[in-house]
């Protein structure tokens, strides 16, 4: 029976968009699969994880019976970035195998019914619904996803807290060690919502939204969050728990601050993290009159120091940081200079961006 006759890339990009989330080895070896229904010339890819469901749908194919089935998506995907990038693709189906053939190819595949694929119910009911722009959301992921906690015992720390209100989004992540905060305005005014995205529903909504300004439309329903994209629907549950009191943990009153060009400080720290303990990544600041010295020694007694010259005329100072999330922070935001704010040794310092508070970073201190 022919399904389709497509090619290579028309088929490869939703496959690629939906495939990500697929796990190789899973107790349910039908969620290895990715589901394909064809109607028409409509073809709908699905995949799901049980957390988190991403569905695309793409026209223009030609010919063939409507059908679905459900096929290995990890090996679908290899087959067709192997084959030619501009060649005709078709894939026929009989006797519950998928027949991919291209030129001289063929490539014949198990298949699973698509009866027994399990899917997410989309949330009915009152919901809380915004746009933003994809552009926008996706820099926003970027200032704080990196500060997410991986693993944790306190499941909710393995994810982003997402809080809608008025006509504000505020993104919050913290691992126990450091906290980024940032915000960006809504077109229209939404009533106060708060969630817990789970790490990989925000590593897969950074890979996927482009830098543009097409619309992200968002919908907040239950324990469940819809993010509409393009051709994408991204279905994913959430984190069940209580995000800690973000607000408490950034200073309000620290005086000693230093404005530092943001490119010439991630070169340094690179350098000087060189030569860091394996585990535990930790590098001493000591600011004098004028001057940081940034310093960092291991156990092999060795050691690696630089000076930079700063606008600094206050009281001395000697903190230590795993250098690791002073690095995050560098990598991760854009602009040319940064803010950091102190007050002593033994206390969190404030990063913010000048004339700017729409982002916010605070990172504890580590004894050295």
């Amino acid at each position: 029976m022919l399904l389709l006759t497509t090619t290579r890339d028309a088929l490869l990009a939703p496959l690629q968009s939906v495939a990500g989330i697929v796990e190789k080895r899973h107790t349910l070896p039908i969620l290895s699969n990715v589901l394909i229904e064809k109607h028409g010339d409509q073809l709908t890819l699905l995949a799901t994880d049980i957390e988190i469901q991403i569905r695309t749908t793409t026209g223009g194919h030609i010919g063939g019976d409507d059908a679905s089935i459900t096929v290995a998506a990890k090996k679908l995907q290899d087959i067709l970035r192997a084959l030619p990038s501009a060649g005709e693709v078709v894939l026929t189906l009989d006797d519950k195998r998928l027949t991919v053939k291209a030129g001289r190819s063929r490539f014949a595949l198990q298949t699973l019914p698509a009866a027994d694929y399990p899917r997410m119910n989309l949330p009915d009911g009152d919901a809380t619904r915004f746009s933003i722009s994809q552009k926008s959301f996706k820099r926003q992921l970027a200032q704080v996803a990196y500060a997410m906690a991986q693993q944790d015992i306190r499941y909710y720390l393995n994810g982003l807290l997402l809080i809608a209100d008025g006509k504000e989004l505020r993104m919050v992540a913290t691992d126990g060690h450091r906290l980024a905060f940032a915000s960006s305005p809504l077109e229209a005014e939404v009533p106060r919502t708060e969630v817990i995205l789970p790490r990989k529903t925000v590593m897969e909504l950074a890979r996927q939204l482009a830098d543009s300004e097409d619309p992200l439309e968002v919908v907040l329903a239950g324990n469940q969050v819809v993010f509409r994209f393009g051709p994408i629907e991204l279905v994913s549950k959430l984190i069940d728990g209580k995000f800690p009191d973000y607000e408490r943990v950034i200073p309000q009153n620290h005086q000693k601050l230093i404005t530092f060009e943001r490119v010439p400080l991630l070169a340094t720290l690179s350098r000087v993290a060189i030569l860091t303990n394996d585990k535990f990544r930790g590098v001493r600041l000591v600011l004098g009159d004028g001057t940081l010295k940034i310093a960092s020694t291991n156990a092999e007694q060795e050691e690696a120091q630089e000076e930079l010259e700063v606008d600094y005329h206050a009281d001395p100072l000697d903190i230590g940081f795993n250098v690791t999330y002073l690095l995050d922070v560098l990598t991760n935001t854009h602009e040319d200079q940064i803010e950091w704010r102190f007050n002593d040794g033994n206390s969190s310092a404030l990063v913010t961006l000048p004339g700017n508070d729409r982002f916010k970073y605070v990172v504890m201190p580590m004894r050295i």
